[in-house]
């Protein structure tokens, strides 16, 4: 399967390529919604990886939508030579979150079973124009810098290669090779909050400057840069522990003071806190106990050292301990 023209999706192509996210001879498991953006980068893991695989999570939220979906997947790997593992699972009435966190996880997990049984690459589709969109999303629902940052282009396992491309680059891709993709009614809908951004405020800025979403790229990109030399500070401060004495945190910079909290608090938790930071001051002011920052941590602090421990279980407090 080669582009059908010899310019745009040759060059296109040639951009995902150099990303070496997708290396020759490599392993990848493609997570596949039968979008635009899922089937490019099937398509592109074909030309560029040594072995393929996908993965089609049905949800069945869409009744007989949802079903055509699974039904065009199959077409679409068939005619590609891909194997294709497909997962039907029903939202589960107690299920946490909200309904596209929760389809997000299970199509995740989904995706990362299978790699990791085969010690393949898990890909997503996500795309510069995603990219954008989540930096904005994440600006207006999560104060922080890492709100800033947007997606890895690569998380372990999983890659995300089409970060080079835009939303109409990748439908540019898929009509010069032939590949029909569906279109999720569900997309349009300002029910969701990520719809609202890119039909509403996405389209407000490129009115205020045609190069918004390039300039919005652009910043996430020099403040990852950034976050490698503060995450070099961070490790400086703490010096490889996992405590710190208030003494020192209380000298330090406040912005470094605040990384440290948050940092401690992840490194704890194995996941991300960012509500920790905010804490600073209530947690120099503390004395001796402990203090809920959110997001499963506890600051204590003894003999002048804060430690970040786990949160207990609703109305158990530990001894000699407070809960704030």
């Amino acid at each position: 399967m080669r582009p059908r023209d010899g310019g745009i999706a040759a060059a296109v192509l040639a951009r995902v390529r150099a990303t070496g996210l997708l290396p020759p001879g490599s392993r990848a498991v493609v997570l596949l919604s039968g979008g635009r953006d899922s089937v490019c980068l099937l398509g592109m893991a074909v030309e560029l990886c040594g072995s393929v695989q996908a993965v089609h999570v049905n949800y069945g939220l869409r009744g007989e939508a949802a079903a055509e979906d699974e039904r065009r997947c199959a077409q679409l790997c068939a005619r590609l030579g891909v194997e294709l593992t497909v997962e039907r699972i029903s939202r589960p009435r107690d299920a946490p979150g909200n309904l596209q966190a929760w389809a997000r996880d299970v199509r995740y997990a989904a995706g990362a079973r299978l790699a990791g049984a085969q010690d393949a690459l898990l890909a997503a589709g996500h795309t510069a124009t995603d990219q954008a969109e989540t930096v904005l999303y994440r600006l207006a629902a999560s104060p922080g810098r890492r709100a800033l940052l947007g997606m890895p282009a690569r998380s372990g396992r999983l890659v995300r290669p089409l970060l080079v491309l835009t939303r109409e680059e990748t439908a540019t891709w898929c009509t010069a090779q032939g590949l029909p993709w569906r279109e999720d009614a569900s997309n349009d809908s300002d029910a969701f909050a990520r719809n609202r951004i890119r039909h509403g405020l996405m389209g407000a800025l490129r009115a205020v400057d045609s190069r918004a979403e390039e300039n919005i790229l652009r910043t996430a990109e020099l403040l990852r840069d950034e976050a490698e030399v503060l995450d070099v500070v961070v490790d400086t401060a703490l010096a490889g522990r996992r405590a710190i004495a208030i003494a020192h945190l209380r000298v330090l910079p406040r912005a470094l003071a605040r990384l440290v909290v948050r940092r401690l608090a992840e490194d704890m938790t194995g996941g991300l806190c960012p509500r920790a930071a905010a804490r600073l001051d209530d947690i120099l002011a503390l004395g001796s106990g402990a203090l809920d920052v959110g997001d499963g941590a506890r600051a204590e602090v003894r003999d002048g050292v804060l430690r970040m421990v786990p949160t207990p279980p609703l109305g158990h407090t530990r001894q000699g301990g407070e809960s704030r």
